[in-house]
């Protein structure tokens, strides 16, 4: 069983949701990158996200962007991100970790030797963003060859045929996109989310995350009331760009933060 099955298993059995944070690999420097997830992991996250820097992220609004450009600054490639979950996985053989990135990188290194490294650095599961169910035959018989679970986005736009095509192709979890818009996008209603979700619990069984517009512990507790878990990225970036220069404090502003959703959630 994957450790994202795994994962939400137990979740459902505590009665509880995934707290899943999102951060760019290499933001603001390739070395705080592996402490960051540990810290993360310790404020109560379930599976992390690791963003892997690209230098067209045309989901991401301008907090992502910059976080990409701050990493690619030190040159962080999406071999570079590999070593960091390997690094992670030193001392972390539990949390699961899904790369979020675009497809260019993985067509540059080749998808068989992609997913080969993958799997062998520890990563769990993989989102191409720019990679609809269309086109995704030509990787996805290799990623799940590697046991590497295969995550596709959902939007609000989604009609119910492409539902159900996503989610066939989709394994581990579903990412419903919350808003029409890029990351770090404002105005979240979570009545329009339950009820979008519910059309999509009629296609899938697989439990399902939401992403886009969680700014804070309120917002993070309304999601997780309707959903299977909560995916927060542009809000912890953007501590991470503001304490770029001092890593001790960004790292306890972020972990805080994370901890706050954590709390609510729970509660």
């Amino acid at each position: 069983m994957s450790r994202i099955k795994s994962c939400f298993e137990r979740l459902q059995q505590q009665g509880r949701k995934a707290l899943i944070p999102y951060i760019t690999a290499g933001d603001p420097n390739p070395q705080a990158t592996v402490p960051l997830m540990h810290r993360l992991v310790e404020a109560g996250a379930d599976i992390v996200e690791l963003g892997v820097p690209f230098s067209d992220p045309m989901a991401d609004g301008p907090v992502i962007q910059l976080a990409c450009e701050r990493a690619l600054a030190h040159q962080v490639s999406l071999a570079n991100v590999l070593e960091m979950v390997a690094e992670f996985r030193k001392t972390d053989s539990t949390t699961p970790v899904v790369l979020m990135g675009y497809l260019n990188p993985i067509e540059a290194m080749g998808a068989e030797q992609f997913a080969e490294r993958a799997r062998a650095a520890g990563v769990d599961g993989v989102l191409t963003v720019d990679l609809p169910p269309e086109e995704a035959d030509s990787l996805v018989p290799v990623l799940r060859r590697a046991e590497l679970d295969t995550i596709f986005l959902l939007a609000p736009t989604t009609t119910e045929e492409r539902i159900r095509s996503i989610c066939e192709h989709s394994t581990g979890f579903v990412y419903y996109v919350s808003l029409k818009g890029v990351t770090g996008s404002n105005q979240l209603n979570t009545d329009e989310v339950a009820a979008k979700l519910g059309e999509i619990r009629k296609q899938s069984s697989l439990p399902i995350g939401v992403g886009f517009g969680i700014r804070d512990a309120q917002t993070a507790a309304a999601v997780a009331s309707v959903s299977d878990a909560v995916i927060v990225g542009s809000a912890l970036v953007k501590l991470v760009e503001q304490h770029q220069d001092d890593l001790p404090k960004m790292q306890d502003t972020v972990a805080g933060l994370l901890a706050s959703m954590r709390a609510a959630i729970d509660a």
